[in-house]
Formats: C-alpha cells, structure tokens, sequence
C-alpha cells in the first residue's frame, strides 16, 4: 500500500500564516530560472538572501553561467540579497563517494540534497537567519517528498527553521518559465551534475 503524500505547500502556507512580522530567510538556489517564481511568492514574507551554493555543478564554466543568471534575478527583484561561496566540486565527489552509478533521483541525489541544505542551514544559523529553505522543489523532476524531509532533518540537527515548500503548486514551474523569459535567462538542460549530462548517441 502506497504511503500517503504530506502536502508541504499547505505546511508552508501553515508557517507562514503564523508568521507575525517579516522574517529573513536563507533560500538555497540551484539555479536562476528555479529561483523566480520561488522569490516572487515568498517576497513579501520573508527578506529574502538566495544561497547559490552548488558543488554538484559541473564543469566549473557552468556553475559560472548559472550564477550570472542568478545575478540577473536577484537585480530584477528589488531588495532580495545573494551569498555565493567558492565552486569547489571535490565537495560533492566525497559527499556523494561510492553512489556514481546511481540513477538519477536515486540515493546519489539525496545526499547532494542533503549537502547543500545543510551548508544552507549552518550559513543560516552562523549568521542569524530565522529560516533554511530551498528552491529545490519547483522542478518538476525534483522528489519534493524527499527534499522536505531531508530539510526537516536538518532542523532537528541545527535547530535553525526549516520553511517546508513545493513550489510546483500554484503552476509555480509555469510562472518560473515565463520569468525566466521575461528575464532572459539562460535554461539549462540538465540538473547539473556530471552524472546528470546525457550522454550523445
């Protein structure tokens, strides 16, 4: 018998609900074009600084391209900062070390989940943020199921708040592609990874 789904977009209207006064938030960010509908809806929440920390990225000339594009989000919307730690992808090789020939979505995936979450979380905590979350889950390809509970783990072990989403509610995947065109970003092909390039025939 199939385990029931926890609807998190209700968790996080649930959260936000109990909000008193605008939060900061720390959003982990893969990418530009992932970001946009994400910011937009949680803007007037949350003072909003995206985390573009991304060691899966690979090769280096990407992580680059994607982070331009995210440069030109966060200066579409007003008010939203960016941290950007060093590309460093001997991170994620020993994070995920032992689980390459995983399928993609497999275990490999949720410890690099895992990885950039909690890199967001422990940024967030050292430097005061009220809430961790991720942009993560406004991909259709992306196990939000997985992705909030990995999130919520963190929680316990951090104690910093984790802010529970999935941004594919409310056509959030529509609105983020039509930003991205009103933007003009640059939309990659796959998830980012080494593993994740498909192989030409």
């Amino acid at each position: 018998m199939q385990s029931q789904k926890t609807n998190y977009d209700k968790l996080m209207q649930d959260q936000i609900t109990a909000l008193t006064s605008k939060k900061t938030l720390l959003l982990h960010s893969c990418c530009g074009p992932c970001s946009t509908a994400c910011i937009e809806r949680l803007n007037k929440f949350f003072d909003v600084t995206i985390f573009y920390y991304n060691p899966n990225i690979y090769p280096q000339e990407e992580f680059e391209k994607r982070l331009y594009n995210q440069q030109k989000v966060i200066n579409y919307f007003n008010g939203v900062k960016i941290v950007s730690p060093t590309y460093d992808e001997h991170e994620y090789l020993k994070t995920i070390k032992g689980l390459e020939g995983e399928k993609e979505g497999g275990k490999r995936c949720d410890e690099c989940f895992r990885l950039r979450l909690k890199q967001t979380a422990l940024y967030a905590k050292q430097h005061g943020y009220d809430f961790f979350g991720t942009t993560l889950t406004v991909s259709s390809h992306k196990n939000e199921q997985s992705i909030n509970k990995i999130g919520k783990e963190i929680e316990d072990e951090t104690k910093v708040n984790f802010l529970y989403s999935d941004f594919k509610k409310h056509n959030g995947y529509k609105r983020s592609i039509d930003l991205s065109k009103q933007i003009d970003l640059y939309r990659q092909n796959y998830c980012g990874c080494r593993f994740s390039i498909k192989k030409e025939d």
